[in-house]
This record gives C-alpha cells, sequence and structure tokens, in this order.
C-alpha cells in the first residue's frame, strides 16, 4: 500500500511551498508522500529558502518549480494551499479527500538588508514548522487509532 499523497500549493513553488515540503517530509515523509508546485510556476527556488532549510538540517536544494497540472492525473489525497492566490485558484485533484488552506507571509517580498531578509525567512519557516508539526501528529494519532 502506497502512502497518501499531499500537495503544497503556491502561486510561484519557489519558496512557502519548498519549506512546507520540505519540512512535512522530514516531519512524516515515512507515513505521507510530499510534493508541491504552483499555480504560475516562477522556475526556481529562492536561495534563501534553502539557505533557512539547511540551516535546520533540512536540504532542498534538488528542489525546483512544478506547475499544478503536472499532478492532475495523480491521486492526491490532500491539498495544502499556503497562500491565498494558490487557494483560489486550486483545481480538484483525482482522488482528493481533503483541502487545507494555511496561509503564510511571503519570505520573497522581504526587504531589507541579507541579515533583515534572512529573519524574515526564518520566521515564516519556523511558522510553517510548527503547523505541519501539527498536522504530522495529527496524521499519526489517526494511523494509530487504524483510521
Amino acid at each position: 500500500m502506497t502512502n497518501p499523497s499531499i500537495l503544497i500549493l503556491c502561486t510561484g513553488n519557489s519558496c512557502r511551498s519548498h519549506l512546507a515540503e520540505g519540512l512535512l517530509r522530514s516531519l512524516a515523509g515515512d507515513i505521507l508522500d510530499v510534493h508541491s508546485a504552483g499555480s504560475k510556476p516562477a522556475g526556481s527556488v529562492h536561495p534563501l529558502g534553502i539557505q533557512v532549510m539547511k540551516e535546520i538540517g533540512i536540504d532542498i536544494s534538488s528542489h525546483h518549480s512544478k506547475h499544478m497540472n503536472d499532478f492532475l492525473k495523480q491521486d492526491i489525497e490532500t491539498v495544502v494551499t499556503v497562500c491565498g492566490n494558490a487557494d483560489q485558484s486550486c483545481p480538484m485533484f483525482p482522488g482528493q479527500l481533503n483541502r487545507h488552506h494555511w496561509g503564510f507571509d511571503d519570505p520573497a517580498h522581504a526587504v531589507g538588508t541579507d541579515a533583515e531578509k534572512l529573519l524574515v525567512f526564518r520566521r515564516v519557516r519556523d511558522e510553517i514548522r510548527r503547523v505541519l508539526s501539527a498536522y504530522a501528529d495529527g496524521r499519526r494519532d489517526q494511523l494509530k487509532a487504524g483510521k
């Protein structure tokens, strides 16, 4: 039996969705098949996103931007949107049972010095980690309960 597929969506699939993908894989990759995509992929992963994930021991340097339509023929059990634009443009996916919207600030829009931008990236990473930790714990509880 394969693990349920989770698709994390954001508009550009360059930052928040990759932070979330890396975090959820780290937290629950043994029980969930985690992917990310965007409605208008930017074509790259933000370097500061890669950097702040490396700081906590998660390597997302091999991630790349993907379009959400690439997943339309896959069984996606749960779709998680992490920005308002993706939430509004999100289609239904085959097999989709759940949809969650957890909006986070876009750290790619941070201004200031590199040090100030890093603070924003770290804050958003940590906010995403708190939400996804609770989600992963809930999914593990469901498995233990046999649901």
